[in-house]
């Protein structure tokens, strides 16, 4: 089954609002409406089994060419809308793009011109210009690749991961199995949809006849917390750096009453356990949703029941429903508790592969299963407890250091918004360790030699940052997640 045609199966005769937002909303009906019109002109003009990028912010234009290019059995490229000309034309090149859905301001930045950019003018001119189309599903094979989503790879070049209507499919399914969503919740969206984190709120409430509130200025935090109310937002998700800002930059937040909001959704990177917390007793009635995944199982791969918050704190949880995750040594074996392995992962969310890569697609994947890259350790019971990327491990006069280890440490302080730890050259360790330090200005008491003490209480010497930087604000993504250095 195409995916499209999977995400819609239930929804054709609602006539609810799907979009809701201050700039736009869009109905149910009129989402069909436009999704089949763009989808037929795309199979008459351009055929299938091409290559389309899409580049635009969250909004109703996105939504409708992402799923009419599924839908017409082409594959869609989504790609952040701010990326620079160089990065564009290599993923341009590199999928032998030939058309591209662009909003005008973006194609004005690029200096794009030609007729293959199919702006909203072009846009809106195929939605008037034809008629009323049936809903129309055929024979497909959901093997087909869906989507390629470019991630940082291990070189300064992007990798493009291939997903199949199959894979997102599967992953729309766990992922609501889990969250028991129904079409009773609004989810208040942060994440852009260029994301696979994103992509996963759009597929889920999309199948479920739910409503999503699409807000594009997390910055201007007074914005989400009225969406909340206005909106009687039911969900929220976001990235570690989203639950930081809104917990010790927004006391209206904190203070805050939103009767509404069911649960909240964590992934993009571990949060650490202070801000959980802090969380919690702010929002006692609200549930945590702990989760992990990757681009390349379609966005999640595990969860931490709020119900284990108590007793599991710090862990990423286990599988979602239909996934097998397990933590090996190098040769493949799996680790006893409390050792440190990578974690793999098998299910029909698991990508078809890196494109135009088999080198690097054979790393990642043995044997039907995904090698995440990502070390863990597990404990008695098999719940799966974060320790570092691979390349992010440290070594100081050869003893490894996980560098969230020490982050956890120095964001316990109250005053602290954010803490990452790198390591710098050092003619005597090999490594030392660096902590880029993001306090709250009116905690002036946050000092480097108040850090260094703080440490030192709670880490063996060796773990004691040696050098401190104090930072304005914390350095992210278009995705809302952190940047580290390698």
């Amino acid at each position: 089954m195409n995916c499209v045609d999977f995400l819609f199966q239930d929804q054709l005769e609602r006539s609810a609002d799907f979009i809701l937002g201050r700039s736009e909303t869009l109905s149910y009906k009129e989402l069909n409406d436009r999704v089949s019109k763009v989808a037929y002109w795309l199979g008459q003009h351009i055929g299938t089994n091409k290559n389309i990028l899409l580049l635009a912010p969250n909004s109703s234009f996105f939504i409708v060419s992402y799923l009419a290019i599924m839908k017409s059995g082409n594959v869609v490229v989504p790609l952040n809308p701010g990326i620079e000309f160089t990065q564009f034309d290599y993923v341009r090149s590199h999928c032998e793009c030939e058309h591209v859905f662009i909003v005008k301001q973006v194609k004005k930045r690029l200096k794009l011109t030609g007729d293959e950019y199919i702006d909203e003018d072009a846009y809106a001119s195929v939605i008037e210009s034809s008629n009323s189309i049936e809903w129309n599903e055929v024979e497909f094979n959901s093997n087909c690749l869906a989507q390629i989503i470019y991630t940082s790879g291990s070189t300064s070049l992007p990798k493009g991961v291939m997903l199949s209507h199959k894979n997102i499919i599967a992953n729309t399914n766990s992922i609501i199995k889990y969250l028991e969503l129904t079409d009773n919740d609004v989810m208040e969206v942060v994440l852009p949809f260029f994301y696979c984190y994103g992509l996963s709120l759009l597929h889920t409430h999309l199948k479920v006849g739910a409503s999503i509130v699409l807000n594009n200025t997390f910055i201007f935090l007074g914005s989400v917390l009225s969406d909340f109310e206005k909106y009687k937002c039911t969900g929220f998700a976001g990235v570690p750096s989203h639950f930081q800002i809104l917990l010790r930059k927004s006391d209206s937040f904190k203070n805050g009453e939103f009767p509404h909001l069911r649960y909240v959704t964590q992934a993009g990177g571990k949060l650490h356990t202070a801000f959980i917390n802090e969380f919690r007793e702010s929002k006692p009635d609200v549930k945590f949703f702990v989760m992990y995944g990757q681009t390349e199982a379609t966005a999640r791969l595990s969860y931490l029941s709020p119900d284990l918050l108590n007793d599991k704190l710090g862990s990423l949880g286990k599988g979602i429903p239909d996934v097998e995750l397990k933590v090996v040594d190098d040769q493949g074996n799996k680790v006893k508790p409390r050792v440190v392995g990578e974690i793999i992962a098998k299910g029909q969310n698991v990508m078809l592969g890196y494109y135009k890569d088999e080198q690097e697609t054979n790393e990642a994947l043995k044997d039907g299963w995904l090698y995440t890259g990502d070390l863990a350790k597990v404990d008695e019971e098999g719940f799966i407890y974060h320790a570092a990327r691979r390349k992010e491990i440290i070594k100081v006069g050869g003893k490894r250091v996980s560098p969230k280890e020490i982050e956890e440490v120095i964001v316990s302080i109250p005053g602290v918004i954010d803490c990452t730890i790198e390591a710098v050259e050092d003619a005597l360790l090999g490594e030392a360790i660096k902590a880029i330090i993001v306090p709250n200005k009116e905690h002036d008491e946050i000092t480097e030699k108040y850090i260094k003490e703080y440490c030192s209480i709670r880490l063996e010497m060796f773990k004691v940052p040696g050098l401190i930087e104090f930072k304005a604000n914390v350095d992210v993504n278009a995705a809302g997640k952190k940047v580290k250095k390698i």
